[in-house]
């Protein structure tokens, strides 16, 4: 008789359990209702092919995504070879119809399958509340595009990249010290959201007073509105304001980079959204980063400390700004620092802008044959 009762004791358990993972796995499930028709900031390429997908991450969390691919003949198809891809995200608040769509779309003209993601809690992918950054699940929105792309039939699974743009820069060599999957990595025009979090600008607040006090701030946020918005790029710009504020408005605001979706282009992030970042720090191993990094920095950018002091913690272990010390990296000679001449933060978004005419001219400020070059003879 105890045996029996066991038996059923047990049977009811595992049924419990059953049922509760049936639950837990429904509530997971999300139908993402895509937009099909181009709604990119820029205009389609004749030498790719263009879809929507979707991917779970290990958090139940379905991203959304556009898959680029050449659409040139390919005579390797013929030998049943598979090509290079590429994983693309950022800025931070932006959406994969703005500059990580472009990157991608950019990347796969180049002749790799290229995927821009909208990260979890943004743009068409899942999660509730809207706009809301976590260190760790920004990192595994990464690591879930790698998954996906490792299981495409024209993928090469041992020859992927990622690229992240501005505070998905400091993501990506998060991911990079993180993802051995990785074969090479392109942080361009690269924030650390951590460091700025943190101490803000110019490490301006880098003290325990100011960070007590932010602290104290969001601690009552969480309790008086939740769910209040805050960060994103003004409407009008002050001509005082500093020069990045107009950077961002010249893309976030106008026809250039306007996008209804994005936070940045409108009411921005919960201002509790990313409450963690500032007390993580994403750059700490980086030095331990042996496969290939290229920090692609604009000369003229508010940003470029960012990636320089990123670059040099990568290669020596250790750079102003930094309070942690590491080893000197075991394989420098794959990291680079590109500094491009003349270009903004915002230049490398999109190229960059100039006025002809009273009309906004794309110039090209962005190298995408050196992207190209740097992915191809790192990805062998």
């Amino acid at each position: 008789m105890k045996v029996l009762l066991a038996a059923m004791l047990l049977s009811g358990m595992l049924a419990g359990c059953t049922s509760n993972r049936q639950t837990t796995n429904n509530n997971m499930e999300q139908e993402l209702d895509l937009t099909q028709e181009w709604d990119k900031v820029f205009p389609p390429s004749e030498k790719v092919n263009h879809k929507k997908v979707t991917f779970k991450t290990q958090y139940g969390l379905t991203l959304a995504a556009d898959l680029y691919t050449p659409a040139f003949p390919d005579p390797s198809k013929e030998r049943g070879e598979k090509l290079p891809a590429i994983a693309v995200s950022g800025p931070f608040g932006a959406v994969k119809e703005q500059c990580s769509g472009l990157y991608a779309m950019k990347m796969a003209e180049c002749g790799f399958v290229a995927l821009a993601f909208d990260p979890s809690y943004t743009g068409e992918s899942s999660g509730e509340p809207r706009r809301t950054a976590s260190p760790d699940i920004n990192t595994e929105d990464f690591m879930a595009a790698v998954d996906f792309l490792s299981k495409q039939d024209n993928v090469d699974a041992e020859r992927i990249g990622i690229i992240g743009i501005c505070g998905w820069g400091g993501i990506a060599l998060n991911v990079a010290a993180t993802d051995t999957r990785i074969k090479a990595t392109v942080a361009s025009t690269m924030y650390d959201m951590t460091r700025v979090s943190g101490n803000d600008y110019n490490d301006a607040f880098d003290n325990e007073q100011w960070r007590h006090r932010n602290r104290e701030n969001l601690s009552k946020q969480r309790l008086t509105d939740p769910n209040a918005m805050a960060g994103g790029v003004l409407d009008t710009v002050p001509p005082q304001a500093p020069n990045f504020v107009h950077d961002y408005y010249d893309y976030y605001k106008t026809p250039r980079g306007y996008h209804k979706r994005s936070g940045n282009s409108n009411d921005g992030w919960r201002v509790i959204g990313t409450q963690a970042y500032a007390n993580s720090r994403f750059l700490y191993y980086i030095n331990e980063i042996r496969s290939a990094v290229l920090v692609m920095h604009g000369a003229d950018a508010h940003s470029r400390y960012f990636g320089e002091a990123a670059y040099h913690y990568m290669v020596d272990g250790k750079a102003e700004g930094y309070k942690f010390v590491g080893e000197p990296n075991p394989n420098p000679e794959n990291k680079q620092l590109l500094i491009i001449p003349d270009a903004s933060h915002c230049d490398l978004y999109d190229g960059g802008y100039e006025e002809k005419a009273g009309q906004g001219q794309p110039k090209n400020m962005i190298p995408w044959d050196k992207l190209a070059e740097f992915f191809t003879k790192n990805m062998k």
